[in-house]
C-alpha cells in the first residue's frame, strides 16, 4: 500500500515537473500572452485535469513556471556572491551579481529568453513570489558584506539603493535592445563591457572601485 502510494506521488511529482518545464520552454518561444493549455499539455505529455489538479489554473502555471526560473537565477547569482569575502573588490562583487545574467545573454536562446520572461513578469510580480524574499534578502546581506568593507562611512540604504539599481540595471539589459546586442558578443567581450559600469555604479563618483 506505501509503495504505491510513493509511486504515485513520484508520478505526481514527474507530471508537476513536465508542466513546469513545458510551460518555460513555451513562454521563451512565444511569450505570456501567445501561451495555450492545450499547447502546454501537449508538450507534457500530461492532461487538463493535470493542470488543475497540480496549480488550478493556466495562469497559476505561468506563475509557478516563472517563480522557478527566478529561483534557479537567484541560487545562482548567490553561489557566486557567497564565495566573496570582504577583502573582496568592487569589480569582483559586480562580476558575481551579474554572472547569471551575463550567462544567460553568452548562451542565448531559450536561456536569455526565460530570463527575458522572468524580468518582464517580474516588473509586475505575482503574490507568490513572497516565498523567495529570504534569497532576496540573502543576495544583498552578501553584496552588503562587501559594500560596507570598501566604502566605509557610506549610509547602508544607500549602499542598499546602489545594489537596487544595478539590480534593475540587469533586468532592463534582459529586455533592451542594447541587451540584444550585448548578447551578440563573447562572453568575454559582455563581462569587460558591462562589469565596470556595475563596479561604477556601486562604487558612486566619489568612491574608488
Amino acid at each position: 500500500m506505501a509503495e504505491r502510494a510513493d509511486l504515485r506521488r513520484e508520478a505526481g511529482q514527474r507530471t508537476r515537473g513536465g508542466l513546469l518545464t513545458a510551460t518555460l520552454e513555451l513562454l521563451a518561444r512565444k511569450g505570456p500572452e501567445g501561451l495555450s493549455l492545450r499547447e502546454v499539455t501537449e508538450k507534457a505529455g500530461a492532461n487538463v485535469a493535470a493542470v488543475s489538479y497540480h496549480f488550478g489554473s493556466l495562469k497559476a502555471l505561468r506563475d509557478a513556471a516563472v517563480e522557478t526560473a527566478l529561483e534557479r537565477y537567484l541560487d545562482a547569482q548567490l553561489e557566486a556572491l557567497a564565495r566573496l569575502t570582504p577583502d573582496s573588490t568592487l569589480t569582483e562583487l559586480a562580476v558575481g551579481f551579474a554572472r547569471p545574467m551575463m550567462q544567460a545573454l553568452a548562451a542565448g536562446g531559450t536561456e536569455l529568453a526565460i530570463i527575458r520572461t522572468v524580468a518582464r513578469i517580474g516588473i509586475d510580480p505575482p503574490a507568490g513570489w513572497g516565498r523567495l524574499t529570504g534569497k532576496f534578502e540573502q543576495t544583498r546581506t552578501d553584496a552588503l558584506r562587501v559594500l560596507t568593507a570598501r566604502l566605509p562611512g557610506i549610509d547602508e540604504q544607500e549602499l542598499i539603493f546602489r545594489t537596487r539599481c544595478i539590480a534593475g540595471l540587469l533586468n532592463w539589459l534582459a529586455l533592451a535592445p542594447i541587451g540584444a546586442e550585448l548578447a551578440a558578443e563573447p562572453a568575454e567581450r559582455i563581462e569587460h563591457r558591462l562589469v565596470p559600469i556595475l563596479a561604477g555604479a556601486l562604487a558612486g563618483q566619489a568612491a574608488p572601485v
